[in-house]
């Protein structure tokens, strides 16, 4: 089978295609499925640098297919699996191996597909969807007149964070780099739309919010944000720190937190929120349930090669990607 593989960590050149990659043995517990369409997503980016090399909640080692979100067919059923058959149309995430013509993930991570969802919207939608719908049902529990802030509002969660936030009736107010970006999240429903003015967002929200600050801030942008964002919170808010794409912050003393207004500071991640079948079957639904609704909008766009994924990358490091990119496989 063709496969998209590393087996050293790096910038994109360490990525491969391969031709005659073997196609994955099929364990116990593990559907084997025919992948039709794949996501493409910051996390392949970080297998790809190894941020994931030591990790325990994505033990994610070399060599390895990159890929963790997907959509296909299943053609093969594992021992002690039920439930599933030949022919179920599935969609799955961090489950790595996607970027293939074929993968074998655990049963449990996967979710069956109606018939009215295309491969391409589900592989689109089934990891940033399950993300936003934990973070903002979960750990946020967002409800009518909550009041957040949504970083990066234009990247593909910030988008759906933006659009759930909105569903559960909070006041929504979103930062976003430059003009057009701000605009996509101005059209997603968000109720004011910032820049990220070096943290005088930080300032503005307080001004919006007379003087208080939001109850949560959802941020993916880290070091470059964070500690401005602790001042955007009101007093015992919660800030979500839920992704890194500016860096890591490795010099943050807990004191800071009692000196922002005793607040609470959370690193979730979705593994340990997708735990069993039936959750992750559930927050599918939820997301495609919003879909058909119409409160909810997933833009992607669709590339037709493997080959096409390595420029991707490219584009998502450098911050220019707006909305979500999937490759059709077979």
């Amino acid at each position: 089978m063709q496969a998209l593989t590393i087996t050293t960590y790096g910038g994109p050149d360490v990525v491969q295609l391969e031709q005659n990659a073997p196609v994955p043995v099929l364990e116990a517990g593990h559907l084997l499925v025919r992948v039709r369409c794949a996501g493409i997503n910051f996390m392949d980016i970080h297998t790809r640098q190894g941020k994931y090399a030591n990790s325990r909640t994505y033990p994610v080692r070399l060599p390895t297919t990159l890929g963790m979100e997907g959509a296909g067919d299943v053609v093969g059923v594992g021992e002690g699996v039920t439930g599933y058959a030949a022919g179920d149309r599935v969609a799955w995430c961090i489950a790595w191996g996607s970027h293939a013509e074929y993968v074998s993930i655990p049963a449990a991570r996967a979710a069956k597909l109606s018939d009215d969802i295309g491969y391409d919207l589900a592989a689109a939608a089934i990891f940033q969807g399950s993300t936003a719908h934990y973070l903002v049902e979960d750990v946020a529990r967002l409800a009518s007149g909550s009041t957040c802030l949504v970083h990066a509002a234009a990247g593909s969660i910030g988008q759906l964070l933006v659009q759930m936030a909105k569903r559960k009736g909070a006041t929504v107010i979103a930062t976003a780099s430059d003009a057009a970006k701000r605009e996509v999240a101005r059209a997603r429903g968000a109720d004011i739309v910032l820049p990220y003015d070096d943290g005088a967002f930080a300032d503005a929200v307080r001004a919006a919010t007379g003087g208080a600050g939001v109850d949560v801030v959802f941020d993916a942008v880290g070091r470059a944000t964070l500690r401005d964002s602790f001042r955007a919170t009101r007093t015992r808010g919660l800030v979500v720190n839920y992704g890194s794409v500016s860096g890591s912050v490795q010099d943050l003393d807990p004191i800071e937190l009692g000196e922002s207004g005793s607040l609470f500071l959370t690193r979730p991640r979705l593994a340990d929120h997708m735990q069993t079948g039936a959750v992750v079957q559930a927050r599918a639904d939820a997301v495609f349930a919003a879909i058909r609704e119409g409160d909810l909008t997933i833009d992607f766009t669709a590339l037709h090669a493997l080959e096409s994924v390595r420029p991707a990358h490219a584009r998502i490091e450098a911050r220019q990607q707006i909305g979500k990119e999937v490759v059709w496989i077979q």
